[in-house]
């Protein structure tokens, strides 16, 4: 599988397409390591398919609590940005990020632990649903505060530049993020100053339930960059193919000392949380939604391609669905966090007269009323 050397900025700022992939229902002739890439592609997205759809199961069983947010529809996005990054880049997303923490490397059953709140989850169940962060696969968080994540991830941008590193950072974020002034104001300092970084709209055209196109007066997402003289580029997000080589590009840009804006259009499935029913959306639509589905669709390539036949897809699918129901078994018998952790992680380091008061306790215990002999 080829990748296509890095274009002009005019060029990069129009959708592009892959003329290098075989047109439908060619034989292409496929190496054994891009027959293994494509597999593995798959696989990934089986497997955050099943795991999100045993967490919404689990949250109808009140087993996981707050908000919780899936990436059912976005495998294909998911697996083709985290698969162009090295170990040692840097991760930043927001609240919808299970599949990232996934395929960048943090075991499924520490994941649906964390789902659950409990201790032997990847934020030792303090974090839950949005709020994962393992510094040892440099995911340094999800974020519940939209574009919470945005002025952070510039900032380690600023640091790995400042060191003359050769990492770069990730930065996903939702389309209605892009309407806040965080998103102009990292995009303009990162620009003059050239730091590493990628900056990745996931857009499913819907912010919550507002669509793009209503919500923004530049719906096209990508071109925002121009703005700030920063390279950009709009994906197809249903083709992981297609996302991981324009995220090679941004990569490789970020890596060489130039910003990069990525647009993944891509859908959402389901409502924007697991609590929303989505009765915004259109029979026909959803219909359609449904018929782009990205794990349907390139498990049907890779059979057209005689990539895979269908034993092998129903074997994939069991294992998975397997590594899945033992995730949310493990999470089950995983203990709860004992109460005394609370504030353990408030702060990174020690910090003089941090409180520790649990929510209704006084700040200073109440000083004794003094007794003037009125009642004697």
């Amino acid at each position: 599988m080829t990748t296509r050397a890095r274009t002009s900025v005019a060029t990069q700022s129009r959708p592009t397409t892959s003329p290098d992939r075989p047109t439908p229902g060619a034989k292409p002739d496929v190496s054994p390591a891009d027959r293994e890439l494509l597999t593995g592609f798959y696989r990934q997205m089986m497997l955050i398919r099943r795991f999100e759809e045993r967490a919404a199961r689990a949250y109808t069983q009140a087993l996981i609590g707050g908000y919780c947010h899936l990436n059912l529809g976005e495998e294909a996005a998911v697996v083709g940005l985290m698969s162009a990054l090295r170990p040692s880049d840097y991760l930043f997303t927001n609240y919808r990020e299970h599949g990232y923490a996934i395929t960048r490397g943090i075991h499924p059953n520490r994941v649906m632990a964390e789902l659950y709140g409990r201790s032997d989850g990847v934020s030792k169940g303090w974090g839950g649903s949005m709020h994962m962060f393992d510094f040892e696969k440099r995911m340094l968080g999800g974020y519940g505060i939209v574009g919470g994540q945005i002025p952070l991830a510039t900032g380690a941008a600023l640091a790995i530049d400042y060191r003359a590193g050769d990492e770069i950072v990730l930065c996903t974020m939702g389309d209605g993020t892009t309407n806040i002034g965080a998103f102009h104001e990292s995009l303009n300092i990162a620009s003059l100053w050239n730091l590493p970084i990628v900056y990745v709209i996931i857009n499913n055209r819907l912010g919550m339930a507002t669509t793009v196109d209503k919500a923004s007066a530049e719906p096209d997402l990508y071109k925002r960059a121009s703005a700030y003289r920063m390279a950009s580029e709009r994906v197809d997000g249903l083709d992981p193919v297609a996302v991981f080589e324009a995220a090679q590009r941004a990569v490789a840009q970020a890596r060489s000392g130039k910003p990069f804006l990525l647009e993944v259009v891509t859908e959402r499935l389901r409502g924007h949380s697991v609590v929303d029913p989505a009765k915004y959306r259109s029979d026909e639509e959803m219909s359609l939604v449904k018929e782009r589905d990205p794990v349907h669709t390139f498990a049907a390539k890779l059979v057209a391609d005689g990539l895979l036949d269908e034993q092998e897809l129903a074997k994939i699918d069991e294992e998975v669905t397997l590594q899945a129901t033992e995730a949310a078994a493990f999470a089950e018998n995983s203990p709860f966090p004992d109460v005394s952790t609370l504030f353990d992680y408030t702060y990174a380091t020690a910090v003089a007269n941090d409180s520790h008061r649990l929510p209704g306790q006084p700040l200073f215990e109440p000083a004794p009323i003094p007794d003037y002999g009125v009642n004697q």
